[in-house]
């Protein structure tokens, strides 16, 4: 088993812009990752499960509902605080940080935005423990880019609705107790539902087989006549702004954690370019790898700029879906192109399990398509420049 001896990288100084409590909470974030993930996420990953055994310690590190305010049982801290556990989650495993920004970004969110106080009160606490782990079902097989287009729906029948339908790439869902569901009721409106689990038609087959993020669990949300009482209807949102203001949120949380991906990459990259030695020396003296390490370097800088910018901005509700779009593609890009360089600084010893890197570079191909794809983002910043709709 290898020995987690990241430290950290910050060639501009960036701590500086931190506050005490920011770096107080990203290093115990840290340190609980090395003790606790790190020595089990190349098992786990290898045999494609999630360590259900960590959910009470992401609740304790304040990963679950980070920003929600402290009277429903949450951490109530700001949005770089948020972005910070996100980065030290992603720098061990994508898988980890989708698990805790699903519970956090697009399960309990909505509930605290969307929801009563009755439904706040009687969810968010449970899902700040972590007792009740949630899930968010938007994407459906034969809708992806284009959610609107959702076929899932449901019908008034008094005291409850009866919902069917279904949803496909849903992280979190073979285990969710919590499933924030948006379907179309009657006049075709979207609407975000609370459906639990037991209740009598409602399955979650997990998916096997995947390539990308096996230490994270996912599945499908299958509603065959299920009966959702009315009480469990989020009452403050309709339309499409409901899950899309919630995968802004998602997407911030990626902006960062994606950064934390790329440093573990290079990080891993630098160590073993001055341990390994080639032709009498060790191959970081060697002109292509320090190229390859210092372009690294640059774009992780230029990524934590950008994010602890957008992380002001999103304290200060300022940050735009645009902005949050721009950080989510950007970042995401840049962590990929990371990985293949360090893959490539390593040689055969990349694609070992001794290594993060294949295991990131596998993640990173799919957070380079979810919560909106490379394309779409691209696109969102075209529209918001040019006043256009390249969409249609």
């Amino acid at each position: 088993m290898a020995i987690d001896q990241f430290q950290g990288v910050d060639y501009f100084l960036i701590d500086e812009l931190l506050s005490d409590e920011h770096k107080l909470i990203r290093n115990s974030v840290r340190d609980w990752v090395k003790k606790e993930v790190s020595p089990i996420i190349e098992e786990c990953a290898q045999k494609a499960v999630f360590p259900e055994q960590i959910i009470p310690g992401l609740a304790g590190m304040g990963a679950f509902g980070t920003f929600i305010p402290e009277v429903y049982g949450c951490p109530g801290l700001d949005q770089i605080s948020y972005g910070l556990i996100m980065q030290e989650l992603e720098r061990c495993d994508s898988g980890i940080r989708s698990t805790a920004s699903v519970q956090g970004s697009l399960a309990m969110f909505p509930i605290y935005t969307f929801g009563s106080e009755e439904q706040r009160k009687k969810y968010l606490p449970k899902m700040a423990s972590g007792e009740w782990m949630g899930c968010f079902g938007l994407t459906e097989p034969n809708h992806g880019s284009d959610p609107g287009g959702m076929e899932t729906h449901f019908e008034d029948q008094g005291d409850y609705v009866l919902l069917n339908g279904a949803k496909m790439w849903i992280s979190n869902a073979p285990f969710a107790r919590v499933a924030i569901v948006w379907a179309k009721d009657e006049n075709g409106i979207i609407r975000g539902l609370i459906v639990e689990r037991g209740m009598e038609g409602f399955s979650t087959p997990e998916m096997h087989g995947k390539w990308s993020l096996r230490a994270s669990a996912t599945g499908e949300l299958i509603f065959n006549n299920v009966k959702v009482p009315k009480e469990n209807i989020l009452p403050n949102v309709k339309g499409l702004k409901g899950p899309l203001s919630c995968l802004s949120s998602a997407r911030y949380g990626i902006a960062w954690g994606a950064i934390g991906a790329a440093m573990d990459c290079y990080d891993t990259a630098l160590r073993y370019t001055r341990e390994r030695k080639q032709f009498g020396k060790a191959i970081a003296a060697f002109q292509l790898s320090q190229k390859k390490l210092a372009e690294m370097l640059t774009e992780i800088t230029k990524a934590q700029l950008l994010t602890w910018r957008l992380g002001v901005l999103k304290n200060e509700q300022k940050a735009t879906p645009a902005q949050i779009s721009m950080a989510k593609r950007n970042n995401v890009e840049m962590a990929l192109n990371c990985a293949r360089n360090a893959r490539q600084l390593l040689g055969a010893m990349g694609i070992m399990g001794d290594y993060p890197i294949m295991r990131h570079m596998m993640n990173l191909e799919s957070v380079i398509t979810y919560e909106g794809t490379h394309e779409i983002h691209l696109l969102i910043t075209g529209k918001d420049i040019t006043g256009l709709n390249a969409f249609v």
